[in-house]
């Protein structure tokens, strides 16, 4: 079973991002909410202990994507709250792996700076065309998305191998993704993000099997 739901990820991601590449609207919104359900039965099928925090971040990300689908800031904020809770699941997920003594603080510290420069530097790149009541939020969510991804680093400092690079790889391209959406819905110029919701959705799609297929490997 878990290779037929893998082979549909596969098959309807391949159509989704075919209609971004498309820049075709109506048609992605049709496709979207069987990503990430598809990759949650793979990962229900193919795990033979199933972390529940992992599923419930899951779940949230699937119920992000859905949000997300309708027009206008008010699904907008919706949809990441529902996305800022998968990456505290994502963290909780992370957490009980990491061993803080083996953590490289001259490494994981320089990494936060990066994550949270990067952050308030596309809530710049955005300010002028995003509603003041929405920046703080925003900037707030990409803090949430970076120290996820810093509880993906200290994961792999406790635990090095396939499974932990697997799983950081996927929480920066879901990092990626999101600083993507930022610029390719209040940027000044969104096509300077290439060829807009293709990127974002394929950084997306492949950060989050990246980290699914990390943790079962961990």
């Amino acid at each position: 079973m878990k290779y037929l739901f893998l082979a549909l990820l596969a098959v309807f991601s391949a159509i989704h991002l075919y209609h971004s590449w498309q820049d075709k609207g109506v048609h992605r919104a049709k496709t979207k909410p069987f990503l990430l359900l598809f990759l949650i039965l793979y990962y229900v099928f193919a795990t033979d202990k199933i972390v529940l925090f992992l599923l419930i971040a899951l779940i949230a990300s699937w119920l992000g994507d859905v949000l997300l689908i309708p027009v206008g800031n008010k699904w907008f904020i919706m949809g990441g709250i529902s996305f800022m809770f998968s990456h505290f699941f994502f963290i909780m997920t992370y957490y009980p792996n990491i061993d803080f003594s083996k953590v490289i603080w001259l490494i994981a510290v320089p990494m936060a700076v990066v994550y949270f420069g990067i952050s308030i530097r596309i809530i710049k790149a955005v300010k002028a065309r995003t509603p003041k009541s929405m920046l703080f939020p925003m900037c707030f969510y990409l803090f949430c998305n970076s120290t996820m991804n810093l509880f993906a680093l200290m994961q792999l400092m406790s635990h090095p191998g396939t499974g932990g690079v697997l799983a950081l790889i996927g929480a920066a391209l879901f990092f990626a993704s999101d600083c993507c959406l930022f610029l390719v819905r209040y940027g000044k110029r969104p096509t300077i993000i290439f060829k807009k919701h293709f990127t974002v959705m394929l950084t997306y799609i492949l950060g989050e099997l990246l980290i699914v297929q990390g943790m079962m490997m961990l």
